[in-house]
């Protein structure tokens, strides 16, 4: 597939971009600074402006495509990484427009341009625990894509809001628009950097409902959602099948969700924040976790 992918230079992207070049996909890096990958066309693109977004979606992947007597092609795939990734790296205001803007951009150019696939990052953050002043507890247990979303933040406001673009852009056009409910990205190298502290001090993984997903693993989670088509719109909570702490499930709900109704057994190590969805619709089948590799 001929893909345009947003924020392909990020933590989370260079994953992803890396995990669909090795299946074989050709990627458009739009992003304001490159990816250093040379199987990856990288092009500078303010995303924010929308005059930007309509050129570089409608044009040229890279200068090969010159020889291709049919004129510039169509992408097929429209994948949106791109944004501010939290709260106090700018300012309240300025995470809120550059996110919410910036996704109604790169949705609508999609959708007029012809794109029938689009794929947005949306966040955990949306269940309004993440950034909460204070503690904040879910309604329930495992947090499924049915849980509220009542964000207390500007940056999980902005994911909401971009939600709620995407699914009215979809309902208006009947392409398939899928976010990811993206959990707490680990790279391979954090494992033995962060997760002994976890270990020691499970309480560290509460603002993040102990959840975590390997960026290889979200590559593969986007991978299925370009093949599954037929959907429409939906949000998919993207995570590992395992908590990111050392002691059992139940502990965690002991200990941190006394009160909490559990909808479902939940053992072992069982993630409480709930995957089926994803694995059940378009095959999520996630393979690298933290236990074997932490000392």
């Amino acid at each position: 597939m001929r893909i345009f992918f947003t924020g392909g230079s990020g933590k989370a992207g260079k994953h992803a971009v890396s995990y669909l070049l090795d299946q074989g996909h050709r990627v458009l890096n739009a992003d304001l600074v490159p990816l250093d990958d040379p199987r990856v066309d990288n092009l500078k693109v303010d995303l924010a402006d929308i005059g930007q977004v309509y050129s570089a979606m409608s044009g040229l992947a890279g200068m090969d495509e010159l020889d291709d007597p049919a004129g510039v092609p169509r992408f097929d795939a429209v994948v949106h990484f791109a944004a501010i990734p939290r709260i106090l790296v700018a300012s309240d205001s300025e995470v809120f427009r550059v996110n919410t803007l910036s996704t109604y951009n790169v949705i609508e150019a999609a959708v007029k341009l012809g794109i029938r696939k689009v794929i947005f990052a949306s966040s955990e953050t949306t269940y309004g625990i993440c950034f909460a002043q204070g503690e904040v507890r879910p309604d329930y247990l495992p947090v499924d894509e049915d849980h509220p979303t009542v964000p207390h933040d500007s940056y999980a406001m902005s994911k909401v809001a971009n939600e709620i673009t995407a699914r009215s852009f979809q309902a208006r056009t009947g392409v398939d628009i899928y976010g990811l409910r993206i959990n707490n990205v680990i790279e391979p190298h954090e494992y033995n950097e962060m997760f002994p502290a976890f270990v020691q001090d499970p309480s560290l993984r509460r603002r993040n409902i102990f959840g975590y997903i390997d960026a290889r693993d979200l590559g593969h989670m986007v991978e299925c959602c370009l093949r599954t088509d037929g959907l429409g719109y939906q949000v998919f909570n993207v995570a590992n099948p395992d908590t990111s702490v050392g002691i059992a499930t139940e502990e965690v709900i002991a200990r941190f969700y006394p009160g909490v109704p559990v909808r479902r057994n939940i053992s072992g190590n069982d993630t409480v924040y709930a995957i089926d969805k994803a694995c059940n619709l378009v095959g999520f089948a996630p393979k690298h976790g933290w236990r074997d590799k932490v000392s």
